[in-house]
C-alpha cells in the first residue's frame, strides 16, 4: 500500500501548513447520462418503461430478499410497487441511475448510479448499487464498476466515492477489491428502515486512476481467464498495492488548548 499523498502540504507566508495548489483547476463536467459500453455489459440510462420488468424478474431470483437489506428501500412485493418506485426515483438528475445490460442476453440485470455529483469540487459518488444474482460475481459486474469509474475520471472528477453501512461486509470488501481506499467511519450518519447506520467511506482519487485503470484492464483481458472462466490473477491482488494508507494529518502534539 502506498502513502496518502493528500497529507502533503505547503506553507503560507505565515508559516502555516496549507493544502497543495491544484494547478489550472476547472470544474468537472456534469455527467450527461452517457451510455457506457464494455465487452461483457452495457450501462444505459435507467428507464422504468424499458427496464423495470426485466429488473424485477432478475431481482426475483433473490428469493429471501437479502440483497435489499442494506438499501434504504425495498424489497417490493409486486411489480407495480417496484415500477412506481422506479418511476419516481429515476426522474431526478441526482442520483443519476443506470441499468446494467448483460450483452450475452440483452437483459437488464442490475442498477447503479452516480450521486452527490459536485463538479465544482470534482467529487462524485457511486451508489444505489443493486446487482441481481445473475450479475453478481461475474466479469460483467466488475466491468460495470470499471466503466463508471472511468467515466467519472474522464469527466475531470478528482474524487470518486463509495459509501455503505459499515456492517455490510460484502460492500466494504467490494470497495477495497475495486481499489477504493478506506477513509473512516461516520458514526450515526443516517437512519434507514428505522435503524441506525454507521457509514464506511471509501474513495479513489485522480492520482490513483492511472494505476487502477491498468489493473482493471489487465484483469478484464481475456488472457486472464482460462477456458472455464477461472482467473489467473485476482483483481484484489492487482489493486491492493494501489490502496492508500490513511493517516491523521494533524500532529498529535497539539497542546491542551482551552
Amino acid at each position: 500500500m502506498k502513502a496518502n499523498q493528500s497529507n502533503v502540504s505547503e506553507t503560507n507566508n505565515l508559516g502555516q501548513p496549507i493544502g497543495q495548489v491544484v494547478p489550472a483547476w476547472s470544474p468537472a463536467e456534469f455527467p450527461k447520462q452517457p451510455p457506457m459500453d464494455g465487452h461483457f455489459c452495457r450501462l444505459e440510462p435507467l428507464d422504468a418503461g424499458t427496464h423495470a420488468r426485466g429488473l424485477f424478474a432478475a431481482y426475483a431470483r433473490d428469493e429471501k430478499g437479502k440483497n435489499w437489506t442494506y438499501l434504504p428501500y425495498g424489497p417490493f412485493s409486486t411489480f407495480e410497487e417496484y415500477s412506481q418506485w422506479l418511476n419516481s426515483t429515476t426522474s431526478d438528475v441526482d442520483p443519476q441511475f443506470y441499468a446494467v445490460i448483460l450483452k450475452s442476453t440483452g437483459e437488464p440485470v442490475g442498477v447503479a448510479s452516480f450521486l452527490r455529483i459536485d463538479p465544482g469540487n470534482g467529487s462524485i459518488e457511486v451508489g444505489h448499487i443493486h446487482f441481481s444474482e445473475i450479475l453478481k460475481h461475474t466479469p460483467a459486474a466488475t466491468e460495470a464498476m470499471f466503466l463508471m469509474m472511468k467515466t467519472a475520471f474522464d469527466l475531470g472528477y478528482r474524487r470518486y466515492e463509495w459509501k455503505c453501512d459499515v456492517l455490510n461486509a460484502a460492500s466494504c470488501s467490494a470497495a477495497l477489491r475495486l481499489g477504493l481506499s478506506f477513509e473512516g467511519v461516520f458514526r450515526q450518519s443516517t437512519v434507514y428502515k428505522g435503524r441506525n447506520r454507521d457509514t464506511a467511506w471509501f474513495a479513489a482519487v485522480d492520482s490513483d486512476w492511472p494505476e487502477l485503470e491498468t489493473a482493471f484492464m489487465r484483469w478484464l483481458d481475456s488472457s486472464n481467464f482460462d477456458e472455464g472462466g477461472k482467473q489467473a490473477v485476482s483483481l484484489r491482488e492487482l489493486t491492493r498495492p494501489i490502496l492508500n494508507v490513511s493517516a491523521f494529518p494533524i500532529s498529535a502534539d497539539i497542546g491542551d488548548g482551552a
